[in-house]
């Protein structure tokens, strides 16, 4: 697996990395045994990046991490979230729930330090300073490594890299989520922040495994989400058509080509998985090279304005 330089950092990690949420039962039902599997091949492949937050199935998910990295340590590099509540309700940005929020998530991951600690949504009733003035208290004291923001506007990615130095920026950037291309990604690259994409498949509309909306688990988070909504699931169901053609051509799987085409613009994507096959095939997409050629045909058959629907 190649590597990457998160940020102005001295943090090695690996170019493409593993998200964990869907380990929680917000895509269907949680498998724990086969979640520890897929960590642990993560692990095998040298994808050492491991993406959790506190609020992924309210603790849950840190706790599986934990326990899957036991005597393991030492190959991840781990990332956790704060600020967001428990069921995904509310944004609590106070430097006493900073933490307070720390001390909860080492204790689930059973860890003395969290190596890129984000915070999660910004809360627009508490400055941003605050919040990653204390943040920075936690790198100091050695609990957080480095720090970093989700979500975040260009001038709260401004204002909070004068508090302290950001090395990430998580947000959503895919084929059909490119809002951040307009001022997000410029400033992250003036200012020397690496951008971590999450959500490179398109919660998985992209792999081409969806093909309905009853394809989707009961309790599957995307049943809520617009894009998967009445009309806008099958126009949306057109484009990923389109790159399916043109992965075909190249050999490759439609998940590897739309994880390729974010690696080309710079970020490290963290695809999202809870099974070893998905995770071996997106691990794949390093390998896949993308011409200039290829990728004025992505951008044709899925322009940036096509897409049908918000994301939330």
């Amino acid at each position: 697996m190649k590597t990457r330089t998160l940020g102005q950092s001295d943090l090695q990690t690996s170019a493409i990395g593993l998200g964990l949420m869907g380990m929680s039962e917000l895509y269907g039902k949680a498998d724990d045994r086969e979640s520890i599997r897929t960590i642990h091949r993560a692990l095998e492949l040298d994808v050492t990046l491991l993406d959790t937050a506190d609020c992924y199935g309210n603790g849950h998910n840190e706790e599986l991490l934990g326990r899957a990295l036991q005597g393991r340590r030492e190959q991840a590099v781990v990332a956790s979230k704060f600020a967001v509540g428990p069921n995904f309700q509310g944004v609590n940005g106070r430097p006493e729930y900073v933490r307070a929020a720390i001390d909860r998530s080492l204790s689930r991951l059973n860890m003395d330090h969290i190596d890129l600690y984000y915070y999660h949504r910004i809360d627009p009733e508490v400055p941003i300073e605050e919040t990653v003035g204390a943040m920075a208290e936690l790198v100091r004291v050695g609990k957080v490594r480095y720090i970093g923001l989700s979500e975040a506007s260009a001038d709260q990615i401004r204002r909070a890299h004068a508090v302290h130095p950001i090395t990430a920026l998580q947000t959503e950037y895919s084929l059909w989520s490119r809002e951040v291309e307009a001022d997000i990604l410029p400033t992250v690259s003036e200012l020397g922040i690496t951008f971590v994409a999450y959500s490179p498949l398109s919660r998985g509309f992209l792999s081409g495994a969806v093909r309905t909306f009853e394809d989707f688990d009961a309790s599957d988070y995307r049943r809520m989400l617009p894009r998967f909504q009445g009309d806008n699931f099958g126009r949306n169901l057109e484009l990923a058509d389109r790159v399916k053609e043109i992965a075909a051509e190249k050999h490759c799987t439609p998940s590897q080509l739309a994880i390729a085409w974010t690696l080309e613009q710079g970020a490290l994507p963290i695809p999202g998985t809870k099974r070893v096959s998905y995770l071996e095939e997106n691990a794949g997409a390093v390998h896949i090279e993308l011409t200039p050629q290829d990728l004025r045909r992505i951008e044709e058959a899925m322009p940036r304005e096509a897409v049908q629907g918000e994301r939330y």
